[in-house]
């Protein structure tokens, strides 16, 4: 009866460690006024995770990244992968990249989950020192 108490046990928190995911909806915040910015949904495709804008809220970014290079240059935001190309490293998602839509710059990027609803995203050049972090929030 122990043994299966035990096994039990340990299913059940093994299974809440796997439960823990960056993939799903984020509220993303202005790092000034601390008002809702977007939604971010991040979703993994293969190995590698990424991150779409689903919803914008007023008073953000306009509707086309005019300052984006590339393959974004006049791309509509909505819609947009921000993220791209992340992968699971330990407790962090690193290797990959973030776009800025306001501005259009492209920084390396990696997240990690700090609790269940709190997701840390660093956007850097070069070293990690030389960036800025944001905390966005699950979307419930």
């Amino acid at each position: 009866m122990i043994r299966i108490a035990l096994l039990f046990l340990f299913v059940f928190c093994f299974s809440g460690l796997s439960a823990q995911t960056i993939e799903g909806a984020w509220e993303t915040y202005d790092d000034t006024s601390g008002k809702k910015r977007s939604i971010v949904s991040i979703y993994k495709r293969g190995d590698l995770f990424y991150g779409k804008i689903v919803k914008k809220f007023e008073g953000t970014a306009p509707d086309l990244c005019t300052s984006c290079q590339g393959d974004k240059h006049n791309k509509p935001i909505l819609g947009m992968e921000i993220i791209e190309g992340l992968t699971l490293k330990g407790a962090q998602y690193g290797g990959g990249t973030i776009t800025d839509p306001e501005s259009g710059n492209v920084y390396k990027c990696y997240v990690e989950l700090e609790n269940d609803n709190k997701l840390k995203v660093r956007g850097f050049i070069g070293f990690s020192l030389l960036g800025r972090t944001q905390y966005w929030l699950r979307k419930k």
